[in-house]
């Protein structure tokens, strides 16, 4: 699962201008040339870090030059090809098709562990080669975000959600009608190389149309449905592998449900400002070449040639991982936390097959206390993220990325309290199973809270290099919950189900203080990045020095 650029394409920067915070404090210029260049540049076109600005250390973004008057843009700030301009219920359809593609995507990614036993019998393989086939699916997830992350930037996002599901739902196919497990892997991996696009692009699309006051909501349901998708897949595929059909149905109920979100997709408008701008651009040529011949779009003009692209898309990913802390440890956090979530499908056969005697569909259903942690996760978040819309306000628009950590402090010792909580009660049969299956609710709530936090923290700390912090940290985590699913089930056999959720919780435990050091020391180390604008500690500074030369007025005119 990953959240793209939150500033793709802010509100237009014709809007009406907010009133200044503090009296005398001239901010207005400088923030609206902000806005105006990340929205022209549409994320992750920026071509190289600014230089170091003096006020923030961070990138140098406020002396952008004079606009060109050729330069296309929006006709004003009501201008209904605008995608943030678009009624609230259009926007609400485009947000659901985004849910429903990743809901299907994710579902794929785990619907086969059920029936991973009628595989290993008729291809006579090992259990830990059926491991694979949940494994080379997240492998896909690893390579994908490289390509349709940067690609969404490039040429739009509806073709890319169009082209990519089309061959997702296509290999799912071969992995229907495989006749040994070679084929069934090789397919899978593909199939899950083109089935995250949606994870990669629809958070970019809710960027594009929702403004950053009712945007909280819409990125919450859609982090739901990165979690819903992975709980749905042991539920369905349990009933599934239960009944007389053979294991091939679940994957004939994959292809059906990724055919009507593959068709759905079709009536995705495309969002992408600059690639929106660009289009205008060459039709104003193309209706009068001579009037508009001088006509062009701020994305026309980035460097387009193969060592142009690959720098600011494939390259720079890694680059920005090996130099910024903040990525680095949030990437290792939400790796351990994802790996977890693809860790429990093998998990919970454990507790509830193996030690309590329950049927493959009665253990899928235990997974329904997941969901339910996840939706929970999302309700608290929202709750959380009440206060946000003043901020904006007070903050003209940007905010402090730390504010968005509070969920994160209420999920870590959450998740923590969950590992333990399944693990002990899990472990004895003696144990009513409505204990750990309790235990999964809190497990579900803690990880659905630590990735809102988290992930809407890096969007708001990075802005315009967000897609490439998101690219690389899905890349990573995904590698990283490839591996879970291969020694998940030695490590709760050999360990015992009460040692092996003791590890895991540990291991959650060190990270517990990670969204409090954050939130109290994280703009410290946002002052010295490269690539963070630090937008926020450059409104301060100057609110600091306002105030301070008010106060010498004061003593003053008091002298």
């Amino acid at each position: 699962m990953t959240f793209t650029n939150d500033a793709s394409n802010p509100p237009s920067p014709h809007r009406p201008k907010p009133k200044p915070l503090v009296a005398d404090l001239d901010l207005e210029a400088t923030i609206t040339r902000e806005e105006a260049a990340i929205s022209r540049y549409g994320g992750d076109d920026v071509e190289e870090p600014p230089p170091k600005s003096p006020v923030t250390k961070g990138p140098a973004l406020f002396a952008q030059a004079p606009k060109d008057p050729n330069m296309v843009d929006w006709d004003g700030p009501d201008d209904p090809a605008n995608p943030q301009n678009w009624s609230r219920g259009y926007k609400w359809f485009v947000t659901t098709i985004c849910i429903v593609l990743s809901v299907n995507v994710t579902f794929a990614s785990s619907a086969p562990a059920s029936a991973t036993a009628r595989i290993i019998a008729e291809f006579h393989i090992s259990r830990e080669v059926s491991y694979l086939i949940t494994t080379v699916f997240l492998l896909g997830y690893c390579f994908g975000p490289l390509i349709w992350g940067p690609g969404s930037e490039l040429v739009g996002r509806r073709g890319i959600f169009i082209g990519a599901m089309f061959m997702y739902t296509i290999f799912i196919l071969g992995q229907a009608l495989a006749q040994n497990i070679e084929t069934l892997l090789v397919t899978r991996f593909i199939s899950g190389f083109f089935a995250c696009a949606p994870l990669t692009n629809s958070g970019g699309v809710i960027a594009d149309i929702w403004d950053a006051n009712t945007r909280g909501l819409a990125a919450s349901l859609f982090t739901f449905s990165v979690f819903l998708g992975p709980v749905l897949g042991p539920i369905v595929s349990g009933f599934i592998a239960h009944s007389d059909a053979t294991w091939r149905w679940v994957f004939w109920v994959m292809m059906m449900f990724a055919g009507v979100c593959t068709t759905s997709a079709f009536f995705l408008p495309e969002t992408y400002a600059p690639v929106l701008l660009a289009r205008k651009a060459k039709a104003l040529r193309k209706a009068d070449p001579e009037k508009h011949k001088e006509i062009f779009a701020e994305h026309e003009r980035q460097d387009w040639s193969a060592k142009g692209i690959v720098k600011r898309t494939i390259l720079r990913p890694f680059s920005m991982l090996s130099m910024e802390p903040i990525l680095v440890l949030v990437t290792i956090y939400l790796s351990l936390v994802y790996g977890l979530l693809y860790a429990l499908f093998q998990a919970i056969p454990i507790i509830f097959v193996v030690i309590r005697g329950f049927t493959i569909a009665e253990d899928g259903l235990i997974f329904i206390g997941v969901g339910i942690g996840t939706t929970i996760g999302s309700l608290i978040n929202a709750w959380t993220s009440r206060h946000y819309p003043e901020l904006i306000k007070k903050w003209k628009g940007f905010p402090p990325p730390e504010e968005r950590l509070i969920g994160g402090m209420i999920g870590a010792p959450i998740l923590v309290i969950g590992c333990f909580w399944m693990g002990w009660t899990g472990n004895y049969q003696s144990v009513h199973w409505a204990a750990p299956a309790v235990a999964t609710v809190f497990v579900g709530c803690g990880i659905s809270l630590i990735f809102l936090a988290f992930i809407t923290y890096l969007v708001d700390t990075y802005l315009m290099y967000s897609a490439s912090a998101l690219a690389a940290n899905t890349v990573v985590r995904s590698a990283v919950a490839a591996a879970f699913p291969l020694f998940t089930t030695q490590m709760f056999l050999n360990l015992g189900v009460n040692w092996a959720c003791t590890l895991i919780g540990l291991l959650m435990l060190l990270f517990v203080p990670a969204p409090f050091l954050f939130y109290k020391y994280g703009h410290i180390i946002r002052g010295k990045s490269k690539f963070a604008p630090c937008i926020d500690l450059m409104i301060k500074k100057q609110m600091d020095e306002a105030a301070g030369q008010s106060g010498e007025k004061e003593k003053g005119v008091q002298a």
